[in-house]
């Protein structure tokens, strides 16, 4: 069956490996909107201690610094799995059967293609930043409290990481469904019109509600 993002799931291993790896997706998500939550926090805090203190929070610009890679990056995955990401729906959807198929193939495996440098690039970021020698095992800190850098740093190549291998398990799905010229592929996210969209937006809430 179908859940509210389109995607179709059914018993085979395929579609078990997108399971688990959707809970490990849903994860980052959380970790990704506890920190958008966390800096609403401390700039209650920062605002509330310059107004009734005349002392905002020390080192309000550093934190900032550290949760944009987690705001920006740990939910990448889980809106690729969902296929939240902006797309030209209106040409994607026109397409139909092995055509179709074979177009998302294409363009999956340019993203990931990009993905995989990126990784490698933001890997090498980190670890020019991460010294099992130095003080908080980091080379370099934030202006103002000294943050160490390298947690921060460690973010983005994990998010590209896990999205890396969302990607590849799409590319094995479209490829799959290009054999097979199966209707409905599994583990992949199928485009709905705005009747469906409305359905299933209305089944979300109603069953948040109960």
């Amino acid at each position: 069956m179908a859940g509210s993002s389109l995607v179709l799931s059914d018993d085979s291993l395929l579609s078990r490996i997108d399971q688990r790896l959707y809970r490990l997706e849903r994860i980052f998500a959380l970790i990704s909107g506890l920190a958008v939550f966390s800096l609403m926090i401390l700039a209650v805090i920062s605002v509330s201690g310059r107004n009734f203190f005349n002392q905002p929070l020390p080192g309000y610009v550093d934190w900032i610094e550290q949760a944009m890679p987690l705001i920006a990056f740990m939910g990448i995955s889980f809106t690729q799995r969902d296929g939240g990401h902006i797309r030209m729906d209106m040409v994607v959807g026109a397409l139909k059967g092995r055509t179709l198929y074979l177009v998302e193939f294409i363009t999956t495996l340019a993203i990931f293609l990009l993905m995989v440098l990126l990784v490698w690039g933001t890997w090498s970021h980190f670890d020019r930043s991460f010294d099992f020698g130095a003080p908080m095992w980091s080379r370099d800190s934030s202006m103002d409290i000294a943050l160490p850098i390298w947690p921060a740093k460690l973010m983005a190549p994990l998010a590209f990481g896990l999205l890396a291998i969302r990607l590849a398990l799409q590319l094995v799905a479209y490829a799959r469904a290009f054999l097979t010229n199966v209707e409905n592929p599994i583990a992949v996210p199928l485009i709905a019109d705005a009747a469906t969209q409305a359905a299933m937006e209305a089944e979300q809430v109603s069953g948040n509600e109960k």
